[in-house]
């Protein structure tokens, strides 16, 4: 690859993240039905054409930033998961940070609102299959590589169990983020020992 190509793609991957932290920082006032392409455009610099080159549609751009944000949770989550003493521990800890962050971040707690941003909740449920899979990719490997001889299969009811929860608390929340892990926890941890004893 040429210096040129090399910073051509550095330019590209820079207006990308320029326009999804033009779009991130409208919707919790703006909601999907009041973002504006033109709007995003403006506050990059850039035409507004520009932007449907680089995400196709008002849609595309709103999924950019859904999925965006849904990876800087994931960071979190793995490394509460990774850093744990055991699976049942991380995921009581994941949930928690999962939770209380999405509580504290502006976007995430619009979309989960009744203001504008309210409109963005189907990118999580309905709609929000690419957000779902990443969380339970994510889960479903840390339950293989802490059961190392668990059944494919039971990972991936595990790691949905655990995800489909958390989102359900998320969605609703009636406890704080501490009892909603213990309630995830009660539910998956007898499984979770029942396959750790399976594997021994």
């Amino acid at each position: 690859m040429s210096d040129v190509t090399r910073f051509a793609v550095r330019a590209r991957a820079s207006l990308r993240e320029e326009l999804l932290d033009a779009a991130a920082d409208l919707l919790p006032d703006k909601g999907y039905a009041g973002l504006r392409m033109a709007e995003v455009a403006a506050r990059v610099g850039v035409s507004r054409q520009t932007v449907y080159n680089e995400f196709g549609s008002k849609a595309g751009l709103a999924q950019a930033v859904v999925l965006r944000t849904t990876s800087t949770f994931l960071d979190g989550v793995n490394q509460r998961l990774t850093e744990a003493g055991n699976l049942l521990t991380g995921v009581h800890r994941a949930v928690i940070f999962t939770l209380e962050h999405a509580r504290a971040d502006r976007l995430a707690a619009a979309t989960l609102g009744e203001g504008s941003a309210a409109d963005l909740l189907p990118l999580l449920t309905t709609r929000g299959e690419p957000v779902l899979s990443a969380a339970m990719d994510l889960v479903r490997t840390h339950y293989r590589s802490r059961l190392p001889g668990l059944a494919e299969a039971t990972a991936d009811l595990l790691a949905e169990t655990a995800v489909r929860l958390t989102l359900s608390h998320l969605v609703l929340p009636t406890h704080s983020a501490a009892e909603a892990a213990d309630a995830v926890c009660a539910v998956l941890g007898p499984a979770i020992q029942h396959a750790g004893h399976e594997n021994q």
